[in-house]
């Protein structure tokens, strides 16, 4: 079992930045694919970001939904079990709940039914 726990949401005006944190329980952190995903209001839940490792466990790939790339980075900590996502040049329409997830799987999932753990979310909001 996995538990994830986001932190770092709020308000941000149009351009600025924050840094969400997802801390994970469990000894085999390093071994999830963790990803990050998004509810606006009214919408379905959307991919973000996700961090996987590769079959040779020597590095990890990540990848972006088109609209956040190169604006928001995955990146993780395997010592502290956290994965982060920076978000830089943050519009109006990145405002979401955010949700940290996890799956053992190292297939390249980016629908939210490939992820069997969830945070509780945090919420981003970015003014105009």
């Amino acid at each position: 079992q996995v538990q994830l726990v986001e932190s770092g949401g709020g308000l941000v005006q149009a351009g600025g930045s924050l840094r969400l944190s997802c801390a994970a329980s469990g000894r085999t952190f390093s071994t999830y694919t963790m990803g990050w995903f998004r509810q606006g209001p009214g919408k379905e839940r959307e991919f973000v970001a996700r961090s996987t490792l590769s079959g040779t466990h020597t590095y990890y790939t990540n990848s972006y939904a088109n609209s956040v790339k190169d604006r928001f980075t995955i990146s993780r900590d395997n010592a502290k079990n956290t994965v982060y996502l920076q978000m830089n040049s943050l519009r109006p329409e990145d405002t979401a709940v955010y949700y940290c997830a996890a799956t053992p799987s190292q297939e390249y999932l980016t629908a939210p039914s490939g992820y069997p753990y969830w945070g509780q979310g945090t919420q981003v909001t970015v003014s105009s």
